[in-house]
């Protein structure tokens, strides 16, 4: 009897969205048409097949431009699901297999590899949220490095014109414009 399975998506556009198995024949892909549709541009519009045989479901690669992987192998045949397999479409998007009436806390008995691909498709705990007050910690802010050379040139600039004003006043004071400014006239 088909329905006594789901997908559960680890990780992917929706995470924890429930796929309830429910028929003989479920197409998974980008496109409104099929059974399970996942709108994501690393899912093909017709990604892969499951087909229930023998009280079991099977998936099909439906020749997908990224493949269906279960436990990090790209598939090349059908292959039957137990429960615990990991399906993935693409880098980003992974889906469990698990029996409906599965028990979250009953301990699975899983390969390594499944675990640390598990692990890894997970997505990161969602930080706690601030109340009124708190002051949130958060990764280190990089330090921003100031670029000294406007610095620089601004500083000359202005010692520049402090020093050709300081000159000018000088010679003003001393009657001084004669000897250095000739060409002025007058002198």
């Amino acid at each position: 009897m088909a329905g006594k399975f789901q997908l559960i998506m680890r990780s992917g556009p929706t995470p924890g969205a429930l796929y309830p198995l429910d028929g003989d024949l479920i197409t998974i892909g980008r496109d409104s048409a099929n059974t399970i549709q996942i709108n994501d541009a690393e899912i093909s519009r017709r990604h892969s097949l499951l087909e229930f045989q023998g009280g079991k479901y099977v998936i099909k690669d439906a020749g997908s431009t990224n493949g269906t992987h279960v436990n990090g192998q790209r598939l090349a045949a059908p292959y039957v699901l137990k429960p615990s397999d990991l399906i993935s479409f693409g880098e980003t998007i992974v889906l469990a297999y698990e029996s409906a009436d599965f028990d979250p806390g009953a301990t699975v008995a899983t390969s390594r590899g499944a675990v640390q691909q598990a692990r890894a498709a997970a997505p990161p705990p969602a930080p706690a949220q601030a109340y009124s007050g708190q002051v949130t910690s958060g990764p280190p802010q990089p330090v921003r490095r100031i670029n000294p050379l406007p610095i620089v040139i601004a500083a000359g600039g202005l010692l520049l014109i402090c020093a050709c004003v300081g000159f000018l006043v000088w010679v003003d004071a001393n009657s001084l414009w004669c000897t250095f400014f000739p060409f002025l006239g007058g002198c």
